[in-house]
């Protein structure tokens, strides 16, 4: 699993059989310490209840494929839940 914030909303043109009410977010990947990590990326909502500003995590690949239902949709990330909190100890 990927950290990632939600930095946006999209509205596609199309829309894929399977994926009629999946909301498409764009996120920025992001580092364990919160830092930007790469381009932003579009995802598939998976939770159904991400929006701006929230901290999530993301699968990619064929993961984000099975994530969603019906599964096996095309897309290359997918949310799969929301950060409610995030400790990391301080290092030495």
């Amino acid at each position: 699993m990927r950290l990632g914030k939600v930095i946006g909303t999209l509205v596609p043109a199309t829309v894929y059989e399977g994926l009629e009410g999946v909301s498409m977010l764009w996120v920025q990947p992001l580092d364990k310490r919160r830092e930007p990590d790469g381009r932003p990326i579009v995802c598939a909502d998976g939770t159904r209840m991400a929006g701006p500003g929230e901290l999530i995590y993301y699968e990619s690949s064929r993961e984000a494929a099975l994530a969603l239902d019906p599964w096996f949709v095309p897309v290359d990330d997918a949310i799969v839940g929301i950060v409610d909190g995030m400790h990391l100890p301080e290092e030495v």
